[in-house]
């Protein structure tokens, strides 16, 4: 309609009438067109991952600010990376960082896996299938403790999840945070102390009304932590860094 003066083929006629009875049908648009912007940079998603959304771009400016305070910290994982849009972020932009970045689902990481390679950054990057952490024989590149721990994973009470329109248009594994919504963040907290080194630094994405249990856990399992929580631009809780000693 912007453009009258253009044609197109029978091909990409063909092509435009399966993009909108697709979005019809309704199908997220990011998932029809296949790709879509984080951090300045594009992803490629299918619907085996959760859309990549502005509001995380708040634990990937805080993470890359903490790197470059601290330049001798490199040693940073990922859990749940889904596209692999913040381990893939924070590689491109901390060009000495050692990652690795894990998700339960083997087609997500296959998603992950062809972002970082379409990105120039695969090289910095392992990628493993597991449940929250591996078995630490697993890491190939393992040096030494998590200097930095990252993780957007789901985070939504199973009952508000059904509710929403994303249910069912966007990967249920990937959203869900089983009864109190903390189910996941529950499990990687107490299972960080064992992975993470001293002077290092735990950023959790959280669900926006959940903000202050999320913190309260965080205080009863780090107690001598530096805890802060952080809310996004349109003022809500979402990201919960808590800075050990």
């Amino acid at each position: 309609m912007a453009h009258p003066e253009l044609t197109i083929s029978t091909e990409q006629q063909k092509q435009l009438d399966d993009s909108l009875a697709q979005l019809e049908g309704g199908k997220p648009f990011p998932y029809v067109l296949g790709h879509w912007e984080f951090f300045g940079l594009d992803f490629d998603i299918t619907p085996d991952v959760l859309i990549p959304r502005p509001e995380t771009e708040l634990l990937v400016e805080k993470a890359i600010a903490w790197l470059q305070k601290f330049p001798t910290k490199r040693i940073i994982a990922d859990i749940g990376t889904g596209s692999g849009a913040i381990a893939i972020s924070i590689a491109v932009n901390v060009t000495d960082a050692n990652i690795f970045a894990t998700d339960i689902s083997p087609k997500a990481l296959q998603v992950a896996k062809q972002n970082a390679i379409k990105h120039g950054v695969n090289n910095k990057i392992e990628f493993i299938e597991c449940d929250l952490l591996p078995d630490q024989s697993q890491i190939a590149n393992r040096k030494s403790s998590i200097n930095l721990f990252c993780a957007n994973l789901p985070y939504i009470p199973t009952r508000t999840l059904y509710n929403l329109p994303i249910y069912e248009r966007e990967p249920t594994i990937a959203l869900d945070g089983g009864q109190d919504g903390l189910d996941l963040l529950r499990r990687l907290m107490k299972l960080a102390p064992k992975w993470i080194s001293p002077d290092s630094l735990i950023l959790l994405e959280v669900e926006a009304t959940l903000g202050k249990q999320t913190t309260k856990l965080a205080r009863e399992l780090f107690p001598n932590a530096n805890i802060q929580l952080h809310q996004d631009l349109s003022g809500r809780d979402r990201l919960l860094e808590i800075e050990l000693p």
